[in-house]
């Protein structure tokens, strides 16, 4: 019941798009570390799986390493969908022989689908980006997905919000969607985008309205935490 995009922009920044037919998709699913890489942990979740795959990467400094790691030391693997993208690039994806309904997964030019199966590989240009879903409409959603991140311009939250809504387009999941959220980490030690939408009859299209409003903020919430007394006015009633 969810689809997903995990990738890095090459320059020190890991994100992840998510949407999902259950509330909070996005508070379960998507696992994100400065310096080390991302993680998701979908299908029948357990979000301890997400903060595992990054300590493992953050260990072995491999994707794929990293999820063969998981895999062998958790019991209920075969009902999880696990994604992980490390910080040079490297992506691999896992589907549980129990992962729900219609699954696939992308890690650019290949793509895996069907049976419980690991990929490997990198996007464009060196950029990671992985994709995968479950109770999807159609086996080509994380196809699209990954097409649209390779094809977009512009920030990190952009690119991957291109995929989401590209993802939708192609089918998404089976039924309609009502949660989607959207993150990035970059060099401090928080996230510098976390937008949810937990529940709503369009999330994609609210959190498309989020990304456009938080993005010409973004850096300045950064510089408000590094440097307050250097950092530019909230523009608001009291604080011009």
């Amino acid at each position: 019941m969810t689809f997903a995009v995990l990738a890095t922009d090459g320059g020190g920044r890991f994100g992840m798009a998510v949407s999902s037919s259950s509330p909070a998709v996005a508070a379960r699913c998507l696992h994100l570390r400065p310096g080390v890489g991302g993680a998701a942990s979908q299908n029948i979740t357990d979000p301890r799986l997400g903060t595992r795959l990054l300590d493992a990467v953050a260990d072995l400094g491999d994707a794929a390493a990293a999820l063969e790691k998981v895999r062998a030391d958790t019991p209920d693997v075969e009902y999880r969908q696990l994604m992980v993208v490390d910080g040079a690039g490297g992506t691999a994806c896992f589907s549980g022989a129990h992962t729900l309904g219609v699954y696939a997964s992308s890690t650019g030019p290949a793509s895996v689908a069907g049976p419980a199966a690991v990929a490997a590989g990198e996007g464009a240009a060196g950029e990671g980006v992985v994709a995968a879903g479950n109770l999807l409409a159609s086996e080509g959603v994380p196809a699209a997905m990954v097409a649209a991140f390779t094809g977009a311009t512009g920030e990190l939250e952009q690119r991957l919000l291109a995929a989401l809504v590209a993802g939708l387009a192609a089918g998404g999941e089976a039924g309609p969607v009502r949660s989607a959220g959207l993150a990035v980490v970059a060099d401090v030690a928080w996230r510098v985008t976390d937008l949810r939408v937990d529940w709503h009859d369009d999330p994609i299209g609210e959190l498309e309205r989020l990304v456009e409003l938080w993005l010409p903020q973004r850096d300045d919430y950064v510089s408000r935490g590094l440097a307050p007394g250097a950092a530019p006015s909230y523009g608001v009633p009291g604080d011009e």
